[in-house]
């Protein structure tokens, strides 16, 4: 027998949209997070997130979610993944997108605001239980964001504009959560446009490491005449 249901309760349904942040610091990849201040999940983290207004694109719903919650501001947010299971909410069925973005972290100054009681930074891998299926929101995000790191130059997006061969290598190693040969590494990385600056680094305990900058410029010009290819 075919599922019956009233054609109304096909516009009973909530959707909202959940920011997943992602900021670089000391060789770790972090998550920006809020602590609730309302049901359900009063005291919980979570990612900031909330409901999308009737007359709202989703684009911006997730900016303006954003900075309601985290008072951040002008951050590219890229959609993705979709989240739908019926039990996700426990007020009724929400369905939820995840847009994420990822930020130089010292470039972002997030302060708690409306609803959310604090905000914090907590590294990828040692994010505690969530509200809802955050969790699960993340660690989805995180692997769309470590395919990226495989086939495109998008780590520059969370390094220093100034950053040394090692910190880019450091990134790479916490995201796929291994130890990379350097020697290796460097081969890999070969094809990336990259300026030395020469430069040194400063205030260091260790010899100062050369400085490099991302060319972006070189980037999209390889990009268009076909000639750009990397696989980590």
């Amino acid at each position: 027998m075919a599922y019956k249901i009233k054609f109304d309760n096909f516009f009973s349904y909530a959707f909202s949209l959940d920011c997943v942040i992602f900021g670089y610091e000391k060789g770790m990849i972090h998550a920006l997070l809020i602590k609730r201040a309302m049901k359900p999940f009063m005291g919980d983290w979570a990612i900031p997130g909330d409901l999308v207004y009737p007359d709202e694109d989703l684009s911006s719903a997730a900016s303006r979610i954003l900075t309601e919650l985290t008072k951040v501001e002008g951050v590219k947010l890229h959609p993705g993944q979709t989240f739908g299971k019926p039990d996700r909410h426990p007020q009724g069925r929400v369905i939820t997108n995840a847009y994420f973005a990822l930020v130089r972290k010292d470039d972002v100054h997030a302060v708690a605001d409306s609803w959310a009681e604090e905000v914090n930074w907590l590294p990828i891998r040692d994010i505690p239980q969530l509200a809802f299926d955050h969790n699960e929101i993340i660690e989805s995000t995180f692997e769309l964001l470590c395919q990226k790191l495989k086939r495109e130059p998008i780590c520059f997006d969370l390094l220093p504009e100034k950053f040394t061969l090692n910190e880019m290598q450091q990134l790479y190693e916490y995201s796929f959560d291994s130890r990379l040969d350097k020697a290796n590494f460097r081969k890999k990385i070969k094809s990336i446009p990259l300026i030395n600056l020469n430069e040194k680094q400063f205030n260091v305990k260790h010899r100062p490491a050369n400085l490099f900058k991302f060319n972006s410029d070189r980037y999209a010009e390889l990009v268009e005449e076909e000639k750009y290819l990397f696989r980590m």
